[in-house]
């Protein structure tokens, strides 16, 4: 029995400009060239990965990196640490640098920050490859915390200087700041979060409260994907999360209900896509 749902995908979701721009740049040199080196995965989307790796992208760890002479790199839109730069120097490494401007412009004001003898303290996720280039700017000595409770965990200073990944949620930021200051500390916070994504949060619950079930694709590395599903999940309880096509259950839907599709700032319009068609052909 055919299950006629209503289907309708978020036009709001799908790749920020700054992995746009990446993959964008990705593809243009495959065809130039047929291959192409690039450092981390391009995305945090193993489906959107996969898809360019059988278009040449040989995707290289740090160790890799190392080995590599006289080959050109893409930087992916996330950035590198200045250790990066020097490597590809000394290795005769052309970058191809399409690290996200957002990113780009947090990274020179911590390394201001640094040079000022600030204490700096980042507000993101332990190893990400955003936060690896920010530590990147203080020589490792800025303290990353993913939460209120791993701050106050540390000897704090009294004047605190606090920046965040750019992906990270606008509202904890700001809860966090707020914390800080009723305890007593000068706090001087940087927002430095991307309007494209935390602008998400508000245009996802707008989207999700209409209908019966949501559908929330996103790789399973993308942290702006957890954040993003929970808002939701928060909204709509009836929101499930996928990573591909694959994964869709056809008991989690009623004939006739209407079903919304959304995703992270690292998911793919064509697997958005993807999950529209088979919803459909219930």
């Amino acid at each position: 029995m055919p299950y006629h749902l209503s289907v309708r995908i978020d036009p709001n979701s799908g790749f920020c400009f700054g992995v746009i721009y990446a993959i964008q740049m990705a593809e243009d040199l495959l065809d130039e060239q047929g291959y192409l080196y690039c450092l981390g995965d391009i995305v945090h989307n193993d489906e959107e990965v996969e898809r360019l790796e059988r278009r040449g992208l040989r995707i290289i760890d740090y160790e890799q990196l190392a080995e590599l002479r006289e080959e050109a790199v893409l930087i992916r839109a996330h950035g590198e640490p200045p250790s990066t730069y020097q490597m590809a120097l000394h290795n005769n490494l052309t970058l191809i640098d399409a690290s996200c401007p957002v990113v780009l412009k947090l990274q020179n004001r911590i390394k201001a920050s640094f040079d000022r003898k600030d204490k700096i303290f980042i507000y993101g996720k332990h190893g990400h490859a955003e936060v690896r280039g920010l530590l990147g700017q203080t020589s490792g000595e800025a303290v990353v915390f993913e939460s209120l409770e791993e701050l106050l965990g540390h000897e704090l200073p009294q004047n605190i200087t606090l920046y965040s990944q750019t992906t990270k949620s606008t509202d904890s930021f700001y809860r966090i700041k707020g914390e800080l200051e009723q305890r007593g500390y000068q706090v001087s916070a940087n927002d430095t979060i991307c309007r494209q994504v935390s602008n998400r949060d508000k245009d996802l619950r707008r989207f999700a409260a209409q209908f019966d079930k949501v559908v929330f694709v996103s790789g399973t590395k993308s942290s702006n994907g957890k954040v993003l599903y929970q808002v939701c999940k928060d909204t709509n309880p009836a929101t499930h999360f996928i990573s591909k096509v694959d994964e869709l259950c056809a008991t989690w839907f009623q004939p006739g209900q209407s079903v919304g599709i959304c995703g992270a700032t690292s998911t793919p319009m064509w697997q958005m896509e993807q999950v529209r068609d088979a919803l459909l052909a219930l």
